[in-house]
């Protein structure tokens, strides 16, 4: 089963968020206040709760960092960082994935991928929409932009970003939520 293709959004709650159905990418709900030197990673307590519901859809663990559907052989990848204070930007960079299969990221990954991918402006509202859903690192986020032009323009979008992201966590329903443990 390929979540997103379906014709009506796929319902896997609160924590699980079907980011981009072109770049195939699912976010998991990491928390709502963050420190820059946070370690941005899929959490043991996230990595079981993705399992948990995507189980319910047909899919099964096959490794650590790998869940499959066994009619389709549909891939849901949970890449790791290969070296401790990786860029969040990187984190695909050693997890190729077949067209059909999907990457399952932290919200900041996510935004990364979103800004390496589309133009500022699309970027910036996919961002956005995110942080409404699942607030991101945007500090740490800001500490990995590099010298590329894409990565300076956005750089002037943080503080709006910001302010989306304050106004969200305060207002529901993320005001409730708490990390996964």
């Amino acid at each position: 089963m390929n979540i997103f293709e379906q014709t009506e959004p796929m319902k896997l709650g609160p924590y699980l968020y079907l980011a981009d159905a072109d770049l195939h990418l699912l976010s998991v709900f990491d928390d709502l206040k963050y420190d820059r030197s946070d370690a941005d990673m899929l959490s043991p307590a996230m990595r079981r709760h993705v399992v948990q519901r995507l189980e319910k859809l047909g899919y099964k663990q096959t490794s650590g960092t790998i869940v499959k559907h066994a009619q389709t052989g549909i891939c849901g990848l949970m890449p790791k960082f290969h070296a401790l204070g990786a860029s969040p930007f990187d984190i695909t960079r050693y997890a190729p994935k077949q067209p059909r299969d999907f990457y399952i990221l932290t919200p900041t990954q996510t935004a990364c991928q979103f800004i390496d991918t589309y133009p500022l402006e699309e970027a910036v509202d996919r961002v956005k929409a995110l942080i409404e859903r699942q607030p991101v690192n945007l500090l740490r986020l800001q500490d990995f932009l590099e010298h590329k032009s894409v990565h300076r323009e956005f750089l002037s979008a943080i503080g709006h970003l910001k302010y989306v992201q304050r106004i969200a966590v305060q207002s529901d329903p993320l005001r409730s939520m708490r990390a996964l443990r």
